[in-house]
């Protein structure tokens, strides 16, 4: 199947928003070409029966990312697979917060709790330079390997070590700094059919969401941590607030994401 071939079958059998879009993500990924270079090269050959696959599992509501094992975030590109959750633009802003916020640090110990894909680590590990060591945890080893290649494919081997454990149970460590993206979603939630490819722990946070949020709270205010940057569900502002009112020893703010909601919060000491 050459590129007009294959164009005109995605155009024809993708059951999806913009089938045009979706076929040169499809095709780029099959042949390791950009939309440019396959435009200019001619002779380019498709593997038919991968790519017919490759369409199958989207019209069943497959996220694209999952087929491919790529997805973009924060301007690079990282391997993701199913066993891990597939990063949002909205983290970007935890992130550009966690940077902010321990810029003038001469040097921190990072804590993530829920490593997932590895991409909150890996991106504040390349953006903050004042970070001394990384500690990142999941209770999940299939995230564990792919946050690992990841880590691996950016060379920081020797920066971000991964635990496999709940929160941070059993690491006898110091942070100065925790982050995370917890599961937040209520057990009773039905989410959209392309999220059941997700891990679904990686998701639910219990019968009300916010449970694993106020583990990670209560873990934060019996540490010696400074700060903690956490993401959290649109709902969720008024009950954190409220967990936290008697509270006169922590600063608590929160943030919005890319579309108006509350997303996240940081709780300063």
């Amino acid at each position: 199947m050459n590129l007009q071939e294959a164009l005109k079958y995605g155009l024809s059998n993708i059951k999806l928003d913009n089938p045009q879009k979706l076929s040169y993500i499809l095709i780029s990924s099959l042949t390791n070409k950009s939309r440019i270079e396959l435009m200019l090269d001619e002779n380019i050959t498709i593997p038919t029966h991968t790519y017919k696959e490759y369409i199958s599992r989207l019209n069943n509501d497959e996220p694209i990312e999952y087929i491919t094992n790529k997805v973009s975030f924060y301007s690079n590109e990282f391997f993701i697979a199913q066993g891990a959750l597939i990063p949002r633009p909205e983290t970007e802003i935890l992130i550009d917060i966690t940077c902010k916020l321990t810029k003038d640090l001469k040097s921190f110990n990072l804590a993530e709790i829920g490593v997932g894909s590895g991409i909150i680590s890996i991106m504040l590990n390349r953006l903050c330079k004042n970070i001394h060591s990384t500690t990142a945890s999941d209770i999940s080893n299939q995230a564990l390997k792919i946050a690992s290649k990841n880590i691996s494919n950016f060379e920081l081997q020797d920066k971000i070590t991964l635990v496999n454990t709940n929160l941070l149970d059993n690491i006898n460590q110091d942070f100065d700094v925790i982050v995370s993206n917890p599961p937040y979603i209520a057990n009773d939630y039905t989410v959209e059919n392309n999220l059941s490819y997700e891990p679904q722990n990686a998701l639910f946070g219990g019968v009300q969401g916010d449970e694993i949020l106020i583990q990670i709270i209560d873990l934060f205010l019996s540490s010696k941590a400074k700060y903690l940057i956490c993401e959290m569900g649109y709902d969720q502002k008024e009950p954190i607030k409220e967990y936290l009112k008697n509270n006169d020893n922590i600063k608590l703010s929160f943030y919005k994401d890319l579309s108006g909601f509350d997303r996240g919060f940081y709780i300063e000491k």
